[in-house]
């Protein structure tokens, strides 16, 4: 016997529905209002007696499911929260644990416009959510059976984060791969199957699959579908970097594979150099590769705009009506002067330094290296003392180098910030190893170690003092802040100052020196009641999400690269930050000119943009070269001063420099007018508000939104279950005493806990969303009791009162509605489930028939103004449930009428995607009548 996807079937004393099997021999069902979890499989060809299936039809209500009419609004909340097959076009929006904005739908929309292999480059502004729209397209492509296997490529830091987004926002369950995760991984795997083939989920760091050997293997198995996180660190980048152009290889050759589904996701698309980003482009399509997108014809942007979408924050704060909450950005600067001490000891730093560049050297290696070494000796120094003494005390127990030689004509600045992703947190000690010095050279270096050994507090250490006046101040107004620094040997120094300072504090150090998983665990750790303070160095500038504990940033190290400017605010200031203001300010020294030239070239135009056209800038393709050119300028021409504070101020200002800055300052100018033009190009203004409204309103109904969750479990645990839950300001407060076992296992071990029921979270809160495993199993718990009949304080199925709300005998009906939809070509079917509310004034004949609105209305307004004996109450059900049965024909006209309405919700959907992959084809019929 074939048994139609939909029906309704009775195996081992319990009903089934009948899922779309891939094979006939194979009966795949799930329990009637059971969880995805607990689909089963039953093989026909074995034929044993107790797997014998057989047609069943849902039971009616009776006078035994008679209870109190505000359960029935529980039930109908109970079963729609528990959907997780939506009947509306979009596939996936009942299996998400939240509700996304409007604006984050918009890729989504990108991606299913398109035919063939997916291509699309994310390129929103930080905070916006490029993850959560990656993941949309994610899920909704493995609901719709297009993909089966998906791989996430991550930097090392970020593979915690994404695996925790996946799980708890998607209910997707992905396994970790990189060096210390691959051999436990191996040993779970049966027979020689490799890792990528057979673990469909993956967050893979691509440090770890970039490799020759490890690259090939994942290129031949990888899955349909491969995401590339920060994919502006897999560009081309010459022969300069090796590590990068390994990422780029491997991305390169993902993309080249025929029939791949490529994301790629990144806020800095354009780092400044045009080489880079047209490699970036070329990714997507080989004949993007040397695009110029500002300058490109009409026809050929309005081509690319397919695989390619960017916006500000501006472009989204109220997109579609919504308000979209990100924090009011305070920035600033502080500034502080060198102690005395420190003072005299920079002055012979900087003499030291300018006699390195001014020497007789001809050899053009050996002189960019010396120059390289002055630099980098002096932003060691006033980044921290123990920046500084790091590098004078290795090069002091090193043994010289070889002769430098000429370095290759692409080669950078090692002292610059270059913006790749690296975690180049590490003091340049390379620089003084390679350098040639002189006996007197090197005995200068030994006094210059032993006069900063001493000036490691924080009386002689201004800077630091002035950091620890700033952050008692910042902490004392209820901030939580994040110091950011260039050094690894800076931070370090810095947390061993401000621990003991800070005693009611929580202060944590995070640098590349620990392991992923340890910088990850330090963070969790901080999140609890009380202070907090993180200071970190720029491995934690790029991905990582730190708004739900922090609300501050201090840059202790002004950033080289404007990129590293937005990226470290970035963490903080983003969706989801539940602070209505986060700082971000700049701690510069007064009497530093280097500190005075990246302040005025770059930082402070930078942000000045910013604030005017909310455009956060690439570093323009020359601007290191000519940030590099102005340093040296000011190095080279720089006089000491007996007033350090006029020496910063006026930081070289030659005619010469003067010029360069010029130059520096155009180039910013020209960047921010094309990234104006390309923003205005690529925000994708072209997908209409309306077109995406009405499916996201109905699918609200169909399945329930947060307001939904918040109702079901508040008077669920209050009018059912006798638990104390109550309102706070911002939450609940939900006590777990009398909990029954089978919810209260799926919650933290504590007597008390905060909930919300809102994203983003209040900080401190646990967030309930309709999939979250604590409503699933209310949902299932409240279900299985109404339909069991069980009776006590279960949700009734049935119930019948007097009230005022109505002058006339009115009927409510729950039902429950399968609909199967069926790919229009291969002929792929998915069973879609949704709540359907219908009614009736006096008796059915007169055909006053109800709006579903008007029955919602009911539900939660009726209240009784008299009271029914039970068997009153029962002679009213019985002759209802009798009249309802006479109801059959029109009831299921009643369903294909909800049907065509969802061909025509699928037909305007094909309209907005330009496809038309799935159809209606027809409701199961009889619908489950859930309750009277």
């Amino acid at each position: 016997m074939e048994f139609k996807a939909g029906s309704l079937v009775r195996l081992r004393h319990r009903d089934w529905v009948v899922l779309p099997s891939p094979n006939r021999d194979l009966l795949l069902l799930k329990p009637l209002g059971g969880s995805e979890a607990e689909i089963t499989g039953v093989y026909l060809p074995l034929n044993f007696a107790e797997d014998r299936v057989e047609t069943t039809s849902f039971p009616l209500p009776a006078a035994d499911d008679l209870g109190d009419f505000t359960s029935a609004r529980l039930l109908y909340n109970a079963v729609r929260l528990s959907f997780r097959n939506g009947a509306g076009p979009f596939r996936s929006l009942a299996r998400l644990s939240f509700r996304p904005r409007a604006y984050q739908m918009v890729p989504l929309i990108l991606a299913l416009r398109q035919e063939g292999p997916l291509r699309l480059l994310i390129a929103d502004d930080v905070g916006v959510g490029k993850t959560v729209e990656a993941l949309l397209i994610l899920r909704e492509l493995l609901d719709r059976g297009e993909i089966r296997r998906f791989a996430v490529v991550v930097l090392p830091h970020l593979c915690e984060q994404w695996q925790a987004e996946l799980r708890d926002k998607f209910g997707i369950e992905a396994v970790i791969i990189r060096s210390n995760t691959q051999a436990r991984l191996d040993r779970e795997i049966p027979g020689d199957t490799s890792v990528y083939e057979y673990y469909p989920y993956q967050v893979i760091s691509i440090d770890y699959i970039k490799s020759e050997q490890r690259r090939q293997v994942f290129i031949q198995e990888c899955p349909e579908l491969v995401i590339v996180d920060e994919a502006h660190t897999c560009t081309w980048a010459g022969s300069r970097q090796s590590a990068r152009q390994q990422r780029h290889a491997l991305v390169r050759d993902i993309a080249l594979k025929p029939g791949q589904h490529l994301l790629l996701l990144t806020a800095t698309p354009h780092s400044g150099k045009q080489e880079q980003f047209s490699s970036l482009l070329g990714l997507i399509d080989p004949q993007f590769a040397g695009l110029d997108l500002p300058r490109a014809k009409p026809a050929v942007r309005k081509e690319f705009a397919r695989y390619y979408v960017q916006r500000r924050r501006a472009d989204v704060l109220r997109w579609m009506g919504e308000d979209t909450p990100f924090p009011h950005r305070e920035a600033g600067e502080f500034q502080y002067a060198l102690s005395p001490r420190y003072g005299a000891f920079y002055d012979r730093m900087l003499a030291f330094a300018m006699g390195l560049t001014r020497g007789a050297e001809t050899h053009e290696g050996r002189k960019k290296i010396r120059y390289w070494t002055a630099l980098g000796l002096l932003r060691g120094v006033m980044s921290s003392p123990a920046a500084g003494l790091e590098m004078l005390n290795n090069r002091l127990k090193s043994p010289a180098r070889e002769e430098a030689s000429e370095p290759e004509p692409e080669a950078f600045n090692p002292v610059l910030d270059e913006d790749d992703g690296a975690e180049q947190d590490f003091t340049p000690l390379h620089l003084l190893e390679k350098a040639d010095w002189s006996a007197g050279e090197a005995r200068r270096l030994r006094e210059l170690a032993e006069e900063l050994s001493q000036l490691q507090n924080l009386q002689d250490d201004a800077k630091a003092a002035a950091a620890l006046e700033i952050l008692q101040e910042w902490i004392k107004g209820g901030y939580h802040p994040v110091v950011f620094c260039r050094f690894i040997a800076t931070a370090n120094y810095l947390g061993t100052l401000l621990k003991p300072a800070l005693p009611q504090v929580d202060v944590q150090v995070v640098t590349s020196e620990d392991p992923d998983e340890l910088r990850k665990a330090r963070i969790d750790e901080m999140d609890k009641p009380g202070r907090r303070l993180l200071i970190a160095t720029d491995c934690l500038s790029e991905g990582i999400n730190l708004q739900k504990l922090f609300t501050a940033v201090l840059h202790y190290d002004l950033p080289w690269n404007p990129n590293r400017l937005e990226q470290r605010e970035g963490r903080i200031d983003r969706y989801g930050q539940q602070a209505p203001t986060v700082k971000a300010f700049l701690l510069y020294g007064s009497d530093n000119p280097i500190d005075g030239v990246v302040l005025k070239v770059l930082l402070r135009k930078v942000r000045e943009i910013r604030q005017s056209i909310g455009i956060s800038l690439p570093f323009p393709e020359d601007s290191q070269s000519l940030m590099d050119a102005v340093l040296q300028s000011v190095l080279l021409t720089s006089r000491r001063h007996p007033d350090r504070a006029q020496l910063a101020l006026d930081f070289g200002e030659s005619e010469e420099t003067r010029q360069k800055e010029l130059v520096a300052t155009r180039a910013i100018e020209e960047a921010a007018e094309r990234e104006k033009a390309s923003r205005t190009i690529f925000a994708q203004h072209a997908v209409r508000a309306e077109e995406i409204e009405q499916d996201l309103q109905q699918t609200d109904e169909a399945i329930g939104n947060p307001a939904a969750v918040e109702a079901l479990v508040t008077e669920a645990l209050t009018v059912l279950l006798g638990v104390q839950i109550r309102k706070t300001g911002r939450g609940y407060e939900l006590y777990t005493t009398n909990l029954p076992a089978v919810l209260k296992e799926t919650l933290p071990g504590e007597a008390v806990l905060k909930i919300s029921f809102t994203s983003p979270t209040p900080e401190g809160h646990l967030y309930l969303g309709r999939n979250h495993p604590f409503v699933e199993q209310l949902c299932q718990h409240l279900m299985a009791h109404a339909l069991n009949r069980e009776g006590g304080a279960d949700p009734a199925r049935a119930a019948v009162l007097k009230t005022r709300e109505v002058a006339l005998k009115t009927t409510l009906l729950l039902f429950r509605v399968r609909n199967v939809i069926e790919e229009k070509q291969g002929g792929q079917q998915l069973v879609a489930e949704e709540m359907l509310l219908w009614g009736y004034r006096g008796h059915p004949d007169a055909g006053q028939f109800l709006e579903p609105e008007q029955v919602r209305q009911l539900l939660d307004s009726a209240q009784p103004s008299a009271n029914l004996t039970p068997q009153a109450r029962a002679a009213w059900l019985e002759e209802e449930l009798q009249q309802v049965a006479q109801l059959q024909e029109i009831l299921d006209d009643l369903a294909r009428q909800r049907a065509a309405v969802l061909v025509e919700a699928h037909e305007r959907f094909r309209k907005v995607i330009g496809g038309a992959r799935y159809r209606v084809v027809e409701p199961v019929l009889p619908m489950d009548l859930l309750g009277v």
